[in-house]
């Protein structure tokens, strides 16, 4: 089945999303499908961003988990983001600022992200969103490269990002 069969598939009603993702994902433009990714993360029909933020940072490995929350400080900011992530990861960051090192603090190491929980990033997250909501594209940009971790959402999501790759490729 090639792209167009499967994405305007959506348009009238869902099939194996998991596949069809897959099979959409290796195919599309990554902006149409970042974008796609974004509008469910916004969608009405899906869970809040924070929630699917958390279940993003729960199904990535280290290193996406480092990429994912340096997108979520570049919205926040250093002096906020701490506040809202406290703990180790604000420990860490703090130690960054002053070193003079020229270490960037929106960039973190898979070893910076060990003691950040799921929940604590579902609330980093809801502050982001609060603070620029542009963040979402920011975050389904960023899962675009990582479409392998976006099913975690599960079928309504990927569904919801399937009909909006198909709007977009239509444009």
């Amino acid at each position: 089945m090639n792209v167009m069969d499967i994405l305007k598939s959506y348009a009238e009603r869902p099939t194996d999303t998991q596949q069809d993702f897959d099979d959409v994902a290796r195919q599309v433009p990554a902006d149409a499908l970042g974008g796609g990714i974004a509008d469910a993360l916004r969608s009405d029909q899906t869970p809040d961003f924070g929630s699917m933020a958390a279940s993003l940072f729960g199904g990535s490995n280290a290193q996406q988990r480092a990429g994912m929350l340096g997108q979520l400080i570049r919205t926040l900011g250093p002096a906020l983001f701490s506040s809202v992530a406290g703990g180790a990861l604000g420990r860490a960051l703090q130690g960054r600022e002053g070193t003079g090192d020229g270490a960037n603090p929106a960039e973190f190491s898979p070893a910076d992200v060990e003691q950040v929980t799921p929940d604590q990033v579902r609330d980093i997250a809801a502050a982001a969103q609060q603070q620029d909501p542009s963040v979402l594209d920011r975050i389904g940009a960023y899962y675009a490269e990582h479409p392998q971790v976006v099913k975690v959402l599960g079928g309504a999501a990927l569904a919801i990002a399937l009909s909006q790759v198909a709007n977009r490729l239509k444009r």
